[in-house]
């Protein structure tokens, strides 16, 4: 049984769902998002998106929270919005941006230069003494994970110093050094 699939999703106001053809079309004040909806019977009653399974399949109740979990996070990002921290740890690392594009000075011989979607609205925070922030915000949940993981990946933080991109409060595993 599907915990997460039973129950509901609100509606919250200024925010539209509608449904034709199995794609599932939520506007909001930030956006506009579709999703593809397969073997999975989606109802848009008063204030609610109520999902059903057609059958106890294994398929069917995997998609079932699935969906479920999916028109959650797009009702949640039309009317909010989801945003991930990136900090810059190490000497010399830098970032800066104008308009669509990110500028990345990670202790490469050059600097990364990273188009980013026009769905993601970018910023940099650079403080004297401390580490600098790429902040990413959009109403799409999946492409800000995406462009964030895609970011940590150009210097993913290393285990000895600790230097690298790391999201913002996150921990690393951190190793002793060799011992003399």
């Amino acid at each position: 049984m599907s915990r997460i699939g039973n129950s509901p999703v609100t509606i919250p106001d200024g925010v539209t769902v509608s449904l034709n053809d199995n794609v599932i079309t939520v506007k909001g004040k930030l956006g506009e998002l579709h999703q593809e909806i397969k073997d999975i019977n989606v109802k848009v009653e008063d204030n609610e998106v109520i999902l059903e399974r057609p059958s106890e399949l294994k398929d069917h109740k995997s998609k079932h929270g699935l969906y479920r979990a999916l028109i959650q996070n797009m009702v949640e990002g039309v009317s909010q919005g989801f945003t991930k921290k990136l900090e810059l740890v190490g000497v010399g690392y830098r970032a800066s941006n104008q308009g669509q594009k990110l500028d990345l000075a990670i202790g490469f011989s050059h600097n990364i230069v990273l188009d980013l979607a026009p769905e993601i609205k970018v910023e940099t925070v650079s403080e004297k003494g401390k580490n600098p922030i790429v902040i990413l915000t959009s109403f799409d949940k999946q492409l800000v994970g995406q462009v964030a993981a895609k970011i940590r990946a150009f210097r993913k933080p290393e285990p000895y110093k600790g230097k690298g991109i790391k999201f913002v409060g996150e921990q690393i595993r951190r190793k002793a050094g060799k011992s003399a």
